[in-house]
């Protein structure tokens, strides 16, 4: 099962603060928690992400799009990094995720969501949309 994991951002992500002597060893614990996930074959993929400042978003509205500029209200509401795991199931992600150090100073949420499989779709699509592509193309619906 792969999971999204979501480091969720805090005022002080937002804000760009320049990182202090508590965060730099913030970061070095990081980066062993993250050598764990890559010995242990659960890490796929991860980074953080720049303050919404320097973000866009397009909003839609039928065949309409408007670009909207950041920085974005709520910042507990975005998102300041993101890994992509692979695990036996929920509760292994949790596990994980419960090792894992506090990615910011201070109070912060990390938040896991299962990525839709091929199996979840099974009963919407034929088998044919679902196969596996060849030649590192993506599937009909992008599932690989």
């Amino acid at each position: 099962m792969r999971v999204m994991v979501f480091v969720k951002a805090t005022e002080d992500s937002e804000k760009g603060v320049a990182p202090t002597a508590e965060a730099l060893e913030a970061f070095a614990a990081m980066d062993r928690f993250t050598e764990e996930l890559v010995e242990a074959g659960v890490l796929i993929a991860a980074a953080g992400l720049k303050p919404s400042a320097v973000s866009k978003r397009i909003a839609f509205d039928g065949p309409g799009r408007t670009v909207i500029d950041g920085p974005f209200a709520e910042a507990r509401e975005l998102v300041a990094g993101f890994s992509i795991w692979e695990v036996k199931d929920m509760d292994e992600a949790v596990a994980w995720a419960k090792r894992c150090p506090n990615p910011m100073q201070g109070p912060s949420e990390i938040e896991i969501r299962p990525f839709y499989e091929a199996t979840d779709l099974a009963d919407f699509v034929t088998p044919e949309e679902l196969a596996t592509p060849r030649d590192g193309e993506r599937g009909k619906l992008g599932v690989a």
